[in-house]
């Protein structure tokens, strides 16, 4: 099969992550989480104290982040004691776990709706996507970061299963309820819907995938299928 480039978008909760990853492994396919890119971006402008609004602050702060991710294999080279996955890395700083969280998730969809922070990312994301061999996750892969992408898939699900995914993910880390997480979730959907610039909606040729009755697993192998099909 050749070398390609997969893109999967959806909101929050339809278990683009776990798919993801699953994907790209069986594939033997780098994953990148581009919405930890986001986080990264939300994480650092929260820690020195800009508003998600500051447009000539958020310009600037970009100017001198140098955002990447390292991977699992790379980090035990390292020396590191125990690693799985991605972890991304701000100007050599592992900020993986401090990312995961609610407040820098409402503040990443925030952050995500200007311009400047946009731009920056753009040109990250594309840098990544060289060489293809690699599954891309995130909310406007398909429509707008790589409208060429080889194959794109829209992954959704009723918005009860996804805040129920959601709490369960965070529910040792958040004393939130199943229904704060919702709220949280509404919040973000209406505001990643919304926004003038890049909303979040499938590109006009995703291969669309409810979620909401299926297993991870059952997802992998419907997007497998679908890989199949179109590369013959």
């Amino acid at each position: 099969m050749k070398s390609l480039l997969i893109t999967i978008d959806g909101p929050a909760g339809a278990g683009k992550t776990t798919v993801s990853r699953s994907l790209a492994k069986r594939l033997d396919y780098r994953y990148i989480d581009t919405g930890a890119l986001y986080r990264g971006v939300a994480f650092e402008a929260k820690s020195k104290g800009l508003s998600h609004d500051d447009d000539v602050g958020l310009e600037n702060l970009c100017m001198t982040l140098d955002l990447k991710f390292v991977f699992a294999e790379d980090l035990l080279r390292q020396g590191a004691s125990t690693a799985r996955g991605s972890h991304l890395f701000s100007n050599n700083k592992n900020i993986t776990d401090q990312i995961r969280n609610p407040e820098i998730s409402m503040l990443a969809s925030a952050v995500s709706a200007r311009p400047v922070v946009r731009r920056y990312l753009l040109d990250l994301q594309r840098d990544m996507g060289d060489g293809k061999r690699v599954v891309f996750e995130g909310r406007d892969m398909g429509a707008v970061v790589f409208p060429g992408a080889d194959i794109k898939f829209f992954l959704d699900a009723s918005r009860k299963t996804r805040a129920l995914r959601r709490y369960k993910e965070l529910s040792s880390k958040t004393f939130l309820t199943i229904e704060e997480i919702e709220q949280d979730m509404n919040c973000r959907d209406e505001n990643d819907r919304t926004r003038s610039l890049s909303p979040l909606k499938p590109a006009d040729d995703a291969i669309i995938i409810d979620s909401t009755d299926l297993s991870a697993d059952e997802v992998v192998e419907l997007m497998l299928s679908h890989i199949a099909k179109k590369t013959g």
